[in-house]
C-alpha cells in the first residue's frame, strides 16, 4: 500500500472524532476497517486492506492520538486568527495528520507532509482549503 494510501486511510478515521466520542472510537475503527467505506469507484471496501497495512495504519492512527493534545497546540499556535473549534472539520483532520508527520515521524520530511496534506485538501477540502492547509504547515514548517 502506498505512503498515500495510508494518509487517506488515517484522515478518514481521523475525521471520524469529531463525530464520535473517545469512548466509541474503537468501535469506529473495527466498522472501519470491516466495511466502512468504499473507495472513489466503490470496488473497495475496508475489509479488503491486507492485515499488516491495517495494523500499520492502526498503529499510526493510535500514536496520532495519544499525541493529539500536543499536535492541536501545534495547530493553534500556528494558525493565527484562528482557533482549532473553527477550523473545519476536513482541514482540521488534514492538518492533524500532516502535523503528526512534520514532528513525530522522523521518516517523512517535512515537505513531504505539507504536499501530501494539501493534495489530501484538494480532494477531501472545500476550493480554498488547500491554501489555508499550506499557509497552517508552512507557519508551523519555519
Amino acid at each position: 500500500m502506498t505512503r498515500s494510501l495510508v494518509r487517506e486511510h488515517l484522515f478518514k478515521l481521523l475525521f471520524r472524532i469529531e463525530f464520535n466520542s473517545p469512548d466509541d472510537m474503537p468501535e469506529q475503527v473495527r466498522l472501519y476497517f470491516e466495511d466502512g467505506f468504499a473507495d472513489e469507484d466503490h470496488k473497495s471496501t475496508g475489509s479488503d486492506i491486507p492485515e499488516e497495512d491495517r495494523e500499520y495504519i492502526k498503529a499510526r492512527y493510535e500514536r496520532i492520538i495519544e499525541l493529539l493534545p500536543k499536535i492541536d497546540s501545534a495547530i493553534d499556535g500556528s494558525a493565527k486568527g484562528w482557533s482549532i473549534a473553527r477550523i473545519g472539520k476536513v482541514e482540521l483532520s488534514i492538518l492533524r495528520l500532516a502535523v503528526f508527520e512534520m514532528l513525530y515521524d522522523d521518516d517523512i520530511p517535512v515537505g513531504v507532509a505539507i504536499d501530501e496534506a494539501v493534495e489530501l485538501s484538494k480532494k477531501f477540502g472545500q476550493d480554498s482549503s488547500s491554501s489555508f492547509v499550506n499557509g497552517i504547515l508552512a507557519s508551523l514548517a519555519k
